[in-house]
């Protein structure tokens, strides 16, 4: 299987998804797989058989340190 961007989360065979303890009860949370290649796809937990974007490691890093250091300070509420 070819693995891309938008591609339906439930042709994801095998991976174990993953979201934020911070996560609510409404289910308004990214969940997050690591898949064999070592990219990272992401989908949105109230459509779990809906569209996964994949991203590479470098790509996840860049979001995880930039939100560590503020740098999307002015989009929470």
């Amino acid at each position: 299987m070819t693995v891309h961007n938008g591609i339906a989360a439930s042709d994801l065979q095998g991976v174990t998804w993953q979201k934020s303890q911070r996560s609510n009860s409404r289910g308004a949370c990214v969940e997050m797989a690591r898949l064999t290649d070592g990219s990272i796809a992401m989908r949105n937990s109230r459509f779990p058989d809906g569209p996964a974007l994949v991203y590479t490691q470098a790509e996840v890093d860049a979001l995880i340190m930039g939100a560590k250091d503020g740098d999307f300070d002015n989009l929470v509420s």
